[in-house]
């Protein structure tokens, strides 16, 4: 039986191109992620950057903080927050300061830091940026379970270590992967989950299949069991009423995100592929990585991964600002009515009550139709006798 999945936005969030007010551009990502509050979507992961000009949140810690009271039901993570670029003492310290603060709203999502320019700026080397990492999530892991831990890296020294707060909730702890098996080695050494950011690329599937055998192979090793439920894929889509109007509405802002991933940005692994829109368009739905279209695309590129990947728990939507505000609110209303409740049931029983009212639609509109008539036949009958008494 499929699972019944989970959904929501890998907010990183993209700006594009620079040179927009970021205050407005901060108002933009609240108001999408209450709009999705209000149409149930389950969570929201937002990023941390702090270079290259295009996703403007430095603190995601912060924004969470900002948001929590602004929005009701919706699940608040830092996707990622950088460990690496931080002391692992006081990130446990926040987290759980924030897991209580939204009383089990938050996720602490983790990752070795995405913009080569912000890792060289504190004098990390990208060569020992994932080893750093891995090192990080045991020492923040250890701290978060209530041990003291003494550790001396080149970054930070740490001496009988320990928080003084105990969490709220078990709340999620996630970490990010896109190309390389150091997410999913961590993930599964720590009992932790795994979320695959860009990992719906057709040509990247072996790396998806990668993350998941990494997990399953290691995980029993440390005594851990993976949990597929908790897997979430990331990938990019906007949708409208028709693929015409999906592809005019990205014509926006596609290229200037493109442009980024190609010019800006130092990842290859990450990179849009073509120069022209049309190129553009092509590769994004024809690689596997996203869907510009309808909503059918939406649930064909689903249910793709859900046979290709053997099953996962969420899929967040990898958002973006190809659109204009108005159609990107649009697209994520488009998924929540017509996408979502395919993958969650949610519609399930109105269309079986729908059905069986149209099973039985011709015996009973017909016996309604002489149940009134006999009413209406009954009161004229009823007013006769009457005028004919008072006569």
């Amino acid at each position: 039986m499929a699972m019944a999945l989970k959904f929501g936005t890998f907010m990183a969030p993209f700006h594009c191109p620079p040179g927009q007010d970021p205050t407005t551009a901060y108002e933009r990502d609240l108001a999408v992620i209450q709009h999705m509050d209000g149409l149930g979507f389950d969570e929201a992961w937002i990023g941390e950057h702090h270079s290259a000009g295009h996703e403007l949140i430095p603190d995601p810690m912060s924004f969470i903080a900002w948001a929590a009271p602004q929005t009701r039901h919706i699940k608040l993570g830092t996707g990622v927050l950088s460990l690496p670029y931080h002391n692992p003492l006081w990130v446990a310290d926040r987290a759980l300061f924030l897991d209580r603060l939204l009383r089990g709203r938050f996720m602490l999502g983790l990752g070795p830091g995405a913009l080569p320019t912000d890792a060289t700026m504190i004098g990390i080397s990208l060569e020992e940026q994932r080893t750093a990492f891995e090192e990080d999530v045991d020492v923040l892991m250890a701290i978060l379970r209530g041990e003291t831990v003494t550790a001396k890296t080149n970054r930070y020294n740490l001496v009988d270590a320990h928080t003084q707060y105990a969490p709220y909730s078990d709340f999620e702890i996630t970490v990010a992967a896109i190309a390389s098996p150091t997410g999913p080695r961590i993930a599964a050494k720590n009992g932790i989950h795994l979320m695959s950011v860009g990992a719906t690329n057709r040509s990247g599937f072996d790396a998806l299949a990668l993350h998941w055998d990494v997990m399953e192979e290691r995980a029993p090793l440390f005594g851990h069991t993976p949990d597929r439920t908790k897997w979430r894929l990331c990938g990019p889509m906007h949708l409208a009423e028709t693929k015409e109007q999906a592809i005019e509405d990205v014509r926006y802002g596609l290229d200037a995100w493109c442009d980024y991933t190609q010019d800006v940005l130092a990842a290859p692994h990450f990179r849009a592929a073509g120069k022209t829109f049309e190129e553009r368009i092509e590769w994004l739905n024809e690689s596997g990585l996203g869907v510009i279209g309808t909503v059918d695309d939406a649930i064909a590129q689903i249910e793709r991964l859900e046979g290709q990947s053997g099953g996962f728990g969420s899929f967040l939507l990898i958002h973006h600002e190809w659109a204009r505000h108005d159609a990107t609110l649009k697209s994520y209303e488009l998924f929540a009515d017509h996408v979502k409740p395919r993958f969650q049931g949610s519609a399930d029983r109105l269309l079986r009550s729908r059905d069986y009212a149209v099973s039985r639609w011709n015996e009973l509109d017909q016996r309604q139709a002489d149940a009134i008539q006999a009413a209406t036949a009954r009161h004229a009958e009823e007013r006769k006798e009457s005028q004919s008494a008072s006569a």
